[in-house]
């Protein structure tokens, strides 16, 4: 029989690049930190590997050849959650802001630290595990016509069901949790990530996104605000004013 990781945050992940070498490396580093690892060259045998055995998370190369990193994110999507880290060989924005429009919870540039891609894949692992959060306020959060079940990881919206990724939903349940307050970038990207590193533009996709699932119209947000100069505040009564651009 197969014995348990030991460390707290350890889990199944699945490494996805064309490259061995790469692999290889990652790879190693995730088993000499306790997760058990899986691995795949392209996109459909990430596919086929998640559907015999599903990942806790997946480490996924956004250059595949044949189906990229992209498909591959999208297609596990639809099967399920699950925390996606991607890689990119380039450094381009567009590839970035891509990675997170179609779910990556995070990505990281090539060349790249496999210790610091290591405590990437902790930190989200330990957020999707209930030991790893912080206590759920008693009860279901609700503001604003939005209902979050933190236990059930289910969130509605005037009684029609959300589909958020992990990071939306984690988003969500802080701004409920913190009605009327503005947060910076850095400070989201600590308390609802939990990491003390990163490209800001994370926050800024992802709050992009959760506007298209909780705003009656995104292009003019009333719940999400942006304060100029700060970051981003929850009002569920309050209208937009003047004073804040209302784009991310």
């Amino acid at each position: 029989m197969q014995q348990p990781n030991t460390t707290p945050s350890a889990g199944r992940v699945l490494v996805v690049d064309d490259d061995p070498t790469v692999a290889e490396v990652v790879a190693g580093y995730l088993v000499r930190a306790g997760h058990a690892v899986d691995r795949a060259a392209d996109g459909p045998s990430a596919l086929a590997s998640a559907a015999g055995r599903w990942p806790d998370l997946v480490v996924l190369d956004l250059m595949l050849p044949g189906m990229d990193g992209l498909e591959v994110c999208a297609r596990l999507r639809e099967r399920g959650p699950v925390p996606v880290i991607m890689l990119t060989a380039r450094g381009d924005e567009d590839d970035r802001v891509l990675g997170l429009e179609v779910g990556a919870d995070d990505y990281v540039t090539k060349p790249f630290s496999p210790r610091e891609l290591v405590l990437r894949v902790e930190s989200v692992l330990r957020r999707t595990r209930p030991a790893g959060r912080a206590p759920a306020a008693p009860g279901p959060l609700a503001a604003a016509g939005l209902t979050l079940d933190t236990a059930a990881r289910r969130a509605t919206r005037n009684g029609t069901e959300l589909a958020l990724t992990l990071r939306e939903f984690d988003l969500l349940a802080f701004f409920l949790r913190h009605p009327g307050r503005a947060f910076g970038r850095e400070e989201l990207m600590r308390e609802v990530w939990g990491w003390d590193f990163g490209d800001l533009s994370t926050v800024t996709v992802h709050v992009r996104r959760l506007r298209g699932k909780v705003e009656e119209d995104p292009a003019r947000p009333r719940l999400i605000r942006t304060v100029w100069g700060v970051g981003y505040r929850f009002e569920p009564e309050a209208a937009a004013g003047p004073e804040e651009d209302r784009r991310a």
